[in-house]
C-alpha cells in the first residue's frame, strides 16, 4: 500500500448508534476541525484538538437515546448547526452548545433517520416517511417495506425536492411530492458509509470507504480505469473518523509520528489514572453492598446487536458490541441443539460469531451477555431462525426452470397468511402493504427459487426445489392449525425439478469432496518431499496441492461441517420427493450416504429415479 496512516486514540465514549458523529467545518482556513457525537445516553459532546489532546467544547445532559445526528444551516453556507433526533423529538443546538431548536414531531413511532436540507426537514420511522419545512409538516408516505435511510437530492442543483428512501428489500425508493416515481433496485455491499476527501494531498479527491465490520478503505482514481486501493485497515472506526469496536473516538492520518508518541503516551497516563481510580470505586462499591441495610443494585448496561444472513456463504453473523468489556457470551438453541459459551480476552468489547442454520429447523437463537462488571449481571437477546433461514428476497426470478406448486385455500384473512409468511421467510416486512402481494426470494446457498403469491383466502409457492415446498406445506399446516383455520392443501410436483436440485448442488459437492481428497494428501506428500528432497518427479497436480497446501487446509478448517451440510440437503430431497408420493424411504437412506461416499452424479441421479 503506497498510503500510510497512523492512529490515535482520542478518548472514550458510550455506545452509539450509525451515522451520530460529525466533522464541523472549519472556522478558518487550514483550521483543525471539531468532532460531535451522540450517544445512547441521550449526551451530545462536542471537541477539538490541542496539543494533540482532545478537549471539550460542550457536553449536553443525559436524556433519550440518540439514534441520528446530522449538520445542517442555510443553503449554501457553512453547515455549522447540530441537529439530532432522540425519540420522537428532534433538537438543535449552535456549534458552541446553545440549544436552539425543539421540535416534536409526535410521530408514533422513534425517529430512525433523519436528513436535513435548509429549512427542509426529512425523517424516516420504520415505515413512515416525514417531511417538514420550517417545523410544519409537508408530505408524508407510509412505505411498504422498513425504511433504513432516507436523503435528499441537493435541492439547490434541481427544480424540486427529491427524497430518496433506503429500504430493507434493497430498493431505493425515489419519491416526487408523495408519490413513489421510481424503482432502483440496491444491492447490499456491507457498506455504511461513503465520502471523499483529498487525504494523499495531490489535489484529486480519494474514495473512503466504511463498512460494517468496522474495515476502512481508501481509493485513489489515478490514471487507472478502475479505483485503485490505496489503504485498508481492520478494527478501526467508520468515516476515518468515528466510534470503533471499542467505543473510542480515534483517526488515522499520515502526520508525523513524534505526535503520535505523544498522543499514545498521554493516553496511556490518563488510561492508568482512570483504572486506578475504578479499582478504587469498584471497592467503594463491594463495601457498601455488604453492609446489612444497603440493596445492591444490578448495574445497566447497553448492548448494539445485529443478526444478518451472509449471501456469500449462507451463514448467519451475530455481531454483539457493549460498552464495557465482554466477559462472556453464551450461546443457545431451541433444546440445547446450538449450546456454545465464549470467554473473551481482556478490553473485548465487540464479538462477532458465524452461525449456520438448517432449513426446517426453527426457532430461537439465544445470546446470555456477561460483562466485566461487579455485581455480576446477564442480558439475554433473542433471534429467530425461520423455516426458511437461508432464502432472502430478490427482485426477480428465472420463470423457466421447473417449479413444483403448493396451494393453500380457507376462510383466512389476508393478514393471517402474510403472518404465516412472516413466520417461514427473512426479509418479510411486519406489516401487510397491500391486498395481495408478490414476494421473490433465492436460497443463498443452493441459489434454488422461491416464488410466494397470496391473498385473503389463497395462497400459491411455486419453487423448483422440492424441500422448500415441503418445509412451506408442513410449517403453514402447523401454523392453520394453531388458529384453528381450516386448509385445503393441493400441490403439484415436477419430477424434473429434482434432477434440477441435484445438478445445482454438484459443483458444491464435487468441490468439497475435491478439497477433502487434497487435504488427505498434503501430509503424504510433504513427506515425499523431504525424503527426495525436491518436488520434481511429482506430476504438476501433486505440486499444485503442495504449493497451495496452506491455503487449502485453511479453507478446509474454515468448512468443517460443509460437506455434512450437503449430504443432510441432497437426504431431504431424497426422503420429501418421495413424501410427496405417499412413501417412506427412510429406510434406504444409508445406501444413499454410500453413493454419496462414492460420488458420481449419474449414479446419484439413477439411484434417484429408481428408488
Amino acid at each position: 500500500m503506497e498510503l500510510v496512516l497512523n492512529r490515535a486514540d482520542y478518548l472514550q465514549v458510550g455506545v452509539t448508534s450509525q451515522k451520530t458523529m460529525k466533522l464541523l467545518p472549519a472556522s478558518k482556513h487550514k483550521a483543525t476541525q471539531k468532532v460531535v457525537i451522540g450517544d445512547h445516553d441521550g449526551v451530545v459532546m462536542c471537541f477539538g484538538m490541542k496539543k494533540g489532546e482532545a478537549v471539550a467544547v460542550f457536553k449536553t445532559l443525559p436524556g433519550q437515546k440518540i439514534a441520528r445526528l446530522e449538520l445542517g444551516g442555510v443553503l449554501n453556507t457553512p453547515q455549522e448547526r447540530i441537529f439530532i433526533a432522540a425519540g420522537s423529538e428532534i433538537r438543535g443546538f449552535t456549534k458552541r452548545g446553545k440549544q436552539f431548536l425543539s421540535f416534536e414531531t409526535n410521530l408514533t413511532e422513534s425517529i430512525k433517520a433523519m436528513h436535513i436540507s435548509g429549512s427542509d426537514l426529512f425523517l424516516s420511522a420504520s415505515y413512515i416517511y416525514n417531511h417538514y419545512c420550517d417545523c410544519k409538516d409537508q408530505h408524508y408516505y407510509l412505505c411498504g417495506d422498513k425504511i433504513n435511510d432516507v436523503i435528499c437530492l441537493p435541492v439547490e442543483r434541481l427544480p424540486r425536492i427529491v427524497p430518496i428512501l433506503a429500504c430493507q428489500d434493497r430498493m431505493l425508493r425515489v419519491l416526487q411530492v408523495a408519490v413513489i416515481c421510481i424503482f432502483i433496485i440496491l444491492h447490499i455491499l456491507g457498506i455504511l458509509c461513503i465520502d471523499s476527501f483529498d487525504i494523499v494531498g495531490d489535489g484529486v479527491k480519494d474514495l473512503l470507504v466504511g463498512r460494517d465490520d468496522g474495515m476502512v478503505e481508501v481509493y485513489s482514481f489515478d490514471n487507472a480505469k478502475e479505483p485503485l486501493l490505496r489503504f485498508d485497515q481492520s478494527d478501526v472506526p467508520i468515516d476515518l473518523l468515528d466510534v470503533d469496536k471499542n467505543s473510542a473516538v480515534v483517526s488515522f492520518s499520515n502526520c508525523d509520528s513524534e505526535v503520535t508518541k505523544l498522543c499514545i503516551f498521554s493516553c496511556r497516563s490518563e488510561l492508568e489514572h482512570l483504572q486506578y481510580k475504578v479499582l478504587q470505586e469498584r471497592e467503594n462499591y463491594q463495601q457498601c453492598s455488604q453492609l446489612s441495610k444497603a440493596k445492591s443494585v444490578v448495574p445497566s448496561f447497553s448492548i448494539n446487536d445485529k443478526f444478518t444472513l451472509n449471501k456469500d456463504d449462507a451463514s448467519y453473523t451475530l455481531i454483539l458490541e457493549v460498552q464495557t468489556a465482554i466477559d462472556n457470551v453464551l450461546i443457545q438453541s431451541n433444546d440445547n441443539f446450538l449450546l456454545a459459551t465464549y470467554r473473551c480476552q481482556a478490553n473485548t468489547t465487540r464479538l462477532e460469531l458465524k452461525i449456520r442454520s438448517i432449513e426446517g429447523q426453527y426457532g430461537t437463537l439465544q445470546a446470555y451477555v456477561t460483562p466485566r462488571i461487579q455485581p455480576k449481571t446477564c442480558q439475554v437477546r433473542q433471534y429467530h431462525i425461520k423455516p426458511l433461514s437461508l432464502h432472502q428476497r430478490t427482485h426477480s426470478i428465472d420463470h423457466d426452470r421447473p417449479m413444483n406448486t403448493l396451494t393453500l385455500t380457507g376462510q383466512f384473512s389476508f393478514a393471517e397468511i402474510h403472518s404465516w409468511v412472516v413466520f417461514c421467510l427473512p426479509e418479510v416486512p411486519e406489516k401487510p402493504p397491500v391486498k395481495c402481494v408478490t414476494l421473490y426470494f433465492q436460497n443463498t446457498f443452493l441459489d434454488t427459487q422461491l416464488e410466494s403469491i397470496y391473498r385473503k383466502g389463497e395462497g400459491v409457492f411455486k419453487s423448483d426445489n422440492i424441500s422448500t415446498i415441503s418445509i412451506l406445506k408442513d410449517v403453514l399446516s402447523k401454523e392453520a392449525t394453531k388458529r384453528k383455520i381450516n386448509l385445503n392443501i393441493t400441490y403439484e410436483i415436477n419430477e424434473v425439478s429434482v434432477k434440477h436440485t441435484l445438478k445445482l448442488i454438484h459443483p458444491k459437492l464435487e468441490y468439497q469432496l475435491l478439497l477433502a481428497k487434497k487435504v488427505q494428501l498434503i501430509d503424504a506428500l510433504k513427506e515425499l518431499q523431504v525424503h527426495e528432497g525436491n518436488t520434481d518427479f511429482l506430476i504438476p497436480e501433486y505440486r499444485s496441492i503442495l504449493e497451495e497446501a496452506d491455503h487449502l487446509q485453511e479453507e478446509y478448517k474454515k468448512q468443517p461441517a460443509h460437506l455434512e451440510r450437503l449430504y443432510g440437503m441432497i437426504t431431504d430431497l431424497f426422503i420429501d420427493k418421495f413424501k410427496f408420493k405417499g412413501t417412506n424411504v427412510k429406510s434406504k437412506v444409508p445406501l444413499l450416504l454410500e453413493i454419496l461416499d462414492s460420488y458420481d452424479q449419474n449414479a446419484l441421479i439413477a439411484f434417484f429415479d429408481a428408488a
